[in-house]
């Protein structure tokens, strides 16, 4: 497991046990539909490992931000009928996650069998990870399983709290997938080992440049963050995205990391942006260091991508995490979308791509090219935390595996 030393659902006794698991069915809803049941089937193995063991699994998950309140519309309902297709099985449905009616449908459930406990955001003592509530979510269970990457940078109830009721915490085989990719991209990479990072600012990636400086052969930047850099460097960047108070910050960063930093060496550039309304004024290329002022950078231009392209070709490992622009719009994606494009290639040619969540997920499946790269991590938050070097309480609290 990358190095992190963790019980795993294999380990555990299932048969005839309660297994309560922290599954992430955070999934989008439209019309009361499940519209995108993709985190529903990466639960799908450490489920099917549960019924198949003869076990009784109990699942909590919550969906979006209902801050303590019960929102109809973040209920988890939607997603009974379609878990119990990918499954071929019934699944029962309690509609708390905690109280009387939970407790009967857990005491009733039979070897095999799949419950699902409604949101348990619509209890703020998730959030706050309150002994009391987590305590409650114990007793459904006489195992823990957490299989909910997403969320384990988060130290909630469901996610830290309760495992201090159990005597075995483990992990599922999601946390196990996604601890292996980056665990192993971090510690022991097949090398050369690149990183392509983007996204609007520099704030959000500073700790993620330090921690992978000494790990990696090339940081790849692009996205509104290069921007912060290149002014540091005494750049003109005209009107494009620019975090004065980091310039400091970005200084240092380009002094420590001058060898492995790769730059942008062009852009697509505008008069006129409104990201809310998807428009954009006149588009045109320019070299790094010629953007007028008042124009903006909003995404790396056509030799930036054959730049980034002989770097990335001769990589063994590749770590994604950042768009190179602002994709939520077509006319500026096209460089992100070339990268997601160079990065399927490259993974059928033998590299190890690894995709750190959130925009750039979205960009690769954007794409159409979310299956032919190696892994698409299922938690952004959780996997930019782990890229920084930091802990993750979800996975800190899990019980530790037996020296010898």
């Amino acid at each position: 497991m990358g190095g992190i030393d963790k019980l795993t659902i294999e380990d555990i006794e299932i048969r005839d046990r309660k297994v309560l698991m922290r599954v992430d069915f955070n999934v989008p809803l439209e019309s009361g539909q499940v519209a995108n049941d993709k985190r529903i089937r990466a639960a799908l193995p450490s489920i099917r490992r549960i019924i198949e063991f003869g076990g009784k699994c109990i699942l909590m998950s919550h969906l979006g931000r209902p801050k303590g309140r019960r929102v109809p519309d973040m209920s988890l309902k939607p997603c009974v009928s379609v878990l119990s297709k990918l499954v071929d099985a019934s699944v029962l449905f309690a509609d708390d996650c905690i109280g009387g009616g939970a407790v009967q449908k857990v005491k009733a459930l039979n070897r095999g069998e799949v419950l699902l406990l409604e949101n348990l955001r619509y209890h703020s003592e998730e959030t706050a990870n309150d002994p009391e509530f987590s305590a409650k979510l114990a007793d459904h269970g006489d195992v823990y399983v957490n299989d909910a990457f997403g969320t384990a940078h988060r130290a909630h109830a469901s996610t830290e709290g309760v495992t201090r009721y159990f005597d075995q915490c483990a992990a599922g085989y999601l946390i196990m997938k996604e601890i292996d990719y980056l665990g192993r991209a971090l510690e022991n990479p097949r090398r050369p080992f690149a990183a392509i990072l983007g996204g609007a600012k520099i704030s959000g990636k500073i700790d993620v440049i330090s921690n992978l400086l000494p790990k990696v052969d090339h940081i790849i930047i692009g996205g509104g963050m290069a921007f912060t850099l290149m002014k540091s460097e005494g750049i003109e960047i005209g009107n494009s995205l620019l975090e004065e108070d980091k310039l400091d910050t970005a200084r240092k960063v380009m002094a420590q990391g001058r060898k492995m930093i790769i730059l942008p060496k062009d852009f697509l550039i505008t008069n006129h942006i409104d990201v809310k309304a998807r428009r954009v004024g006149e588009l045109k290329e320019v070299p790094y260091d010629a953007i007028p002022a008042g124009w903006a950078g909003v995404d790396i231009g056509h030799r930036s991508v054959d730049d980034f392209r002989g770097i990335l070709e001769k990589a063994n490992t590749i770590v994604w995490n950042g768009p190179m622009g602002v994709f939520e719009i077509d006319q500026t994606a096209q460089g992100t979308f070339a990268i997601a494009e160079l990065l399927a290639q490259l993974t059928q040619q033998g590299a190890t791509t690894i995709i750190g969540g959130g925009d750039s997920a979205a960009a690769v499946a954007r794409a159409g090219v979310e299956d032919k790269v190696s892994h698409v991590s299922t938690g952004g938050g959780a996997s930019l935390e782990f890229l920084e070097g930091k802990t993750l309480p979800g996975i800190a609290a899990l019980t530790e595996k037996a020296k010898g």
